[in-house]
């Protein structure tokens, strides 16, 4: 799934200084083991925290919801990184990716939804993107394995770093 030189990147990166959604766009971000600066989450039992530092969503699947009638924007779901040129439904955890120059992430969980993103979806049907009832269709989780600052465009390739 190495697609870094095909085209994968990161179209959008988005946060929330206040917490919770919607994530709004910023040009770059430094992204650590603890997070994306500038961005907080409000419900520490469910989202954020080493293991769910990042989380990811593909502008393909926004922009399938999109066609549906779903109201959904990059950042409207809650995700750090809106990437692009990713098979997304064959990412699987324990996948590693490098973005840009230095990070290194790996997939971790499938981010469950939850009624805040309610409004990014026809009668607010936040589980047209639950992994459980449609597989492939899930945002994504990521521990942070090297940090680094994170820009629009860079190119995500998957790799086996550790």
């Amino acid at each position: 799934m190495t697609q870094g030189k095909n085209g994968a990147h990161v179209v959008q990166i988005n946060v929330n200084p206040q917490g919770g959604v919607p994530k709004h766009p910023v040009a770059q971000a430094e992204v650590t083991q603890h997070g994306v600066i500038g961005d907080r989450q409000n419900d520490l039992r469910f989202h954020g925290g080493p293991l769910r530092a990042v989380s990811l969503y593909a502008i393909e699947r926004i922009q399938a919801l999109q066609a549906e009638g779903h109201p959904i924007k990059s950042g409207t779901t809650g995700e750090n990184l809106t990437i692009s040129g990713l098979d997304w439904s064959a990412i699987q955890i324990g996948d590693q990716f490098r973005i840009g120059d230095r990070l290194v992430i790996e997939i971790t969980d499938y981010a469950a939804p939850c009624k805040t993103i309610r409004d990014s979806f026809i009668n607010g049907e936040f589980k047209r993107i639950s992994q459980k009832v449609h597989p492939g269709w899930s945002r994504l989780y990521a521990r942070v394995l090297i940090e680094g600052v994170v820009k629009e465009g860079d190119t995500m390739e998957q790799e086996m770093i550790w």
